[in-house]
């Protein structure tokens, strides 16, 4: 499955006009620590892809947040900012809506679009990686360009607790 999800991956970013930069970690890329340590970045430069379900009320599309790999997302901002409530998705239904399973969520190429969210913390780097289909794929981007390929909206999601 992974191998299909990472050439989706690949045509999205051929899509969209974005060069190809994934590249593949044997050594796995599953968390936002993984990832770093993989790439030799600091940790906040990775933009992990967080899939919440809707809430009551709040229709049937994903929500996806892009955070950076430093930050917990407050689920009060995210409601906020999008006027819908979300909760908490389990890896089978993450992969039925987005067909990527968790560890390897990209923030583009998904089976059904998203609402997306792209945190704010992001655009103080110059350049971020995401998950690119699997664990072992990330690709090197920046948070303008996640922005316009996402069709997301920037949004102070971090917690600060």
């Amino acid at each position: 499955m992974s191998g299909g999800s990472v050439e989706r991956v690949r045509a999205a970013l051929a899509a969209a006009g974005h060069a190809d930069t994934i590249q593949a970690f044997p050594e796995g890329t599953r968390s936002a620590a993984d990832a770093a340590a993989a790439v030799g970045c600091d940790v906040a430069q990775i933009a992990k892809s967080i899939i919440f379900r809707p809430g009551e009320g709040a229709g049937s599309r994903a929500m996806l947040v892009i955070a950076s790999g430093a930050n917990r997302v407050d689920m009060g901002k995210v409601a906020a900012a999008t006027g819908f409530h979300v909760k908490r998705a389990d890896g089978g239904w993450v992969r039925d809506v987005t067909g990527f399973a968790i560890g390897g969520v990209a923030p583009i190429a998904h089976l059904s679009p998203p609402v997306v969210l792209v945190d704010d913390d992001l655009f103080a780097l110059d350049r971020v990686w995401a998950a690119a289909g699997s664990p072992l794929h990330v690709f090197e981007t920046t948070a303008e360009a996640l922005l316009r390929m996402t069709g997301g909206q920037r949004a102070d999601i971090r917690e600060t607790s």
